[in-house]
């Protein structure tokens, strides 16, 4: 019967995922009101914000600095102060964290702007609009759905784990597969329903949030202007830059980052 702990292993982890989804959708479902959709024209730090987070509001500052010659992103992933005059709190901050030598790689300043007060003030009020999911998309849909992703794979490993003991011959194995079976249609279930009812996910945006990104979409296929460029970049990240040096130094920011992945940093 060793069996049975599993399985009441595999209802909690089932159970309290699915659980912690269906809150997350109560609360992205609450905070969708439709008038800021209509009413709130996004700047490009808020598009960024809710496209891709504080990391890509510090992207989109390095890029847009780095295009008005105020800042010198070089292909090896060092950035360096040309005007150290910052035209609004995101570019001071970016300017401060490069720090009073004016040069620093790429990636701690990213880290570091990601993390800064006016990062953390457009969070509020975007979050004050009912555009953004609180906490930082923490309980968001997105990361809901992953915790219910990895219950599911959890159900399977365990009941994997069950099948494989010593069984007695009044308890078939196919009996036990089927109630290992239920937490798992759970699982699924509850992924099915929430990718049909809330598709698409996002881990930044409120549905109101996500609507008013839709309409950037639209108008950021090209680079007819330097507003449009920008728009392409918030909206999709650095993959959108054109300029092979610039493309080469966020290159190098991530190859500088898997690094300190791999040493456990």
């Amino acid at each position: 019967m060793f069996w049975v702990l599993f399985l009441l292993s595999a209802w909690a982890v089932a159970g309290l995922a699915c659980l912690r989804l269906c809150l997350a959708a109560v609360r992205a479902a609450a905070v969708d009101p439709r008038a800021p959709a209509r009413e709130h024209a996004l700047t490009l730090y808020e598009a960024a914000f809710l496209s891709g987070g504080p990391r890509r509001v510090a992207d989109l500052t390095l890029v847009s600095m780095a295009r008005q010659r105020r800042l010198l992103l070089a292909h090896t992933g060092w950035a360096t102060v040309v005007d150290p005059c910052g035209r609004d709190d995101m570019e001071r901050s970016v300017i401060g964290a490069i720090g009073p030598e004016g040069q620093s790689r790429i990636a701690p300043v990213r880290a570091a702007a990601a993390t800064a007060d006016a990062v953390r003030g457009l969070a509020d009020r975007l979050v004050g609009a009912g555009l953004a999911v609180p906490d930082d998309g923490a309980g968001g849909v997105a990361a809901g759905v992953r915790r219910v992703r990895v219950a599911a794979a959890a159900v399977c490993g365990l009941a994997a784990a069950a099948l494989a003991l010593p069984l007695p011959a009044h308890e078939p194995r196919a009996l036990i597969a089927l109630w290992f079976a239920l937490p798992l249609a759970l699982t699924l279930g509850c992924l099915a329903i929430t990718r049909m009812e809330i598709h698409p996910y996002s881990r930044w945006a409120s549905p109101a949030g996500q609507r008013l990104i839709g309409t950037l979409v639209q108008h950021a296929d090209g680079t007819a202007d330097e507003r449009t460029y920008l728009t392409s970049v918030a909206v999709r990240g650095v993959h959108a830059v054109g300029e092979p040096d610039l493309r080469a130094a966020f290159a190098h920011r991530e190859a500088y980052l898997d690094g300190y992945r791999e040493r456990g940093i």
